[in-house]
């Protein structure tokens, strides 16, 4: 199933035909012969531009590699959107929709991985990934053959929907849940449903940039560019949903951090170690107006 793109500019550029399954209500080639979808191209600009944020001041925090991954994950979906939008080639369009698929596993895989430590040698650790890198090979590999992008896009939802079944039940009904301070969970309650609004305010758009597309076209002729350039549903989908991941993933990150330190605490409490990284020592802070996750400094007694 495609989505129909105006058919007032269809002119064709450098990268040839257009073989993806779905081609977005932005006119193509309009402005450059060598960018397909100019707006919906370079809008992808923003979710890189967070990753490498996210990145580096997980780097500045000494954070866990499995949390620099993730945002080296997030950037690779930007880099693919950019790709998929500027060719139109469905080579392009496997390199945006598979990590997509990747980086939810990942999310997955981090609220579901709860024993104590961050290395990748408990059993428990060996069987999530193994799962679900089986997992992510088989849907590559089917989404390869079933050309489809409705399949995708309720796999998708489906792993969107899991991680925030997992959110829910370890702060309301888990045995973790009594160790977690109030305010702990309020704070990763508002950054995870901030991100999850963000996600389907953006999707919202998508639909209603799909639905009247006709409407939308005729729209951007008579106001004319570049303030045409503001009626680009699909583009304002990359911009909400990234800054939507953005926020989920903060979530994740202090949810699974604060978990398994918490479990840290329990086991290690009667052999009286120096934990280097005891829950108290990490909190949300904010820059440039997004929350990060940042380690308290040290009180010298």
């Amino acid at each position: 199933m495609a989505m129909m793109n105006s058919s007032w500019i269809q002119n064709q550029g450098f990268f040839g035909p257009v073989t993806a399954t779905l081609d977005w209500c932005e006119a193509n080639y309009q402005f450059s012969y060598y960018i397909a979808e100019m707006m919906n191209t370079f809008s992808n600009l923003f979710t890189i531009a967070l990753s490498v944020f996210g990145y580096l001041e997980a780097c500045r925090q000494s954070l866990p590699q499995r949390y620099l991954a993730g945002y080296v994950g997030v950037g690779l979906v930007g880099f693919g959107s950019f790709a998929f939008h500027a060719t139109l080639l469905y080579e392009a369009q496997l390199a945006d929709e598979l990590p997509m698929i990747y980086v939810g596993s990942m999310g997955v895989w981090l609220l579901f991985d709860n024993q104590p430590g961050f290395n990748l040698h408990n059993a428990r650790t060996k069987w999530l990934i193994f799962l679900l890198v089986t997992f992510d090979f088989i849907f590559s590999l089917s989404y390869y053959f079933y050309r489809n992008p409705v399949y995708h896009q309720i796999v998708f939802a489906s792993i969107v929907l899991l991680v925030t079944f997992r959110i829910t039940y370890v702060l309301n009904f888990s045995e973790a849940s009594s160790r977690i301070p109030p305010k702990t969970k309020s704070l990763i309650g508002k950054l995870f449903s901030t991100g999850a609004g963000l996600f389907a305010f953006g999707f919202f758009i998508w639909n209603m940039d799909n639905i009247f597309c006709i409407n939308l076209t005729n729209l951007k002729r008579t106001l004319g560019w570049p303030i045409a350039f503001l009626l680009e549903g699909h583009s304002w989908w990359h911009i909400f949903t990234g800054a939507g991941s953005y926020y989920m993933f903060i979530g994740i990150q202090c949810m699974s951090y604060l978990y398994w330190q918490k479990q840290l605490l329990r086991i290690l409490a009667d052999v009286t170690l120096c934990l280097k990284d005891a829950p108290e020592e990490y909190t949300i802070g904010y820059k440039y107006y997004l929350p990060r996750v940042i380690r308290v400094p040290s009180k010298k007694h």
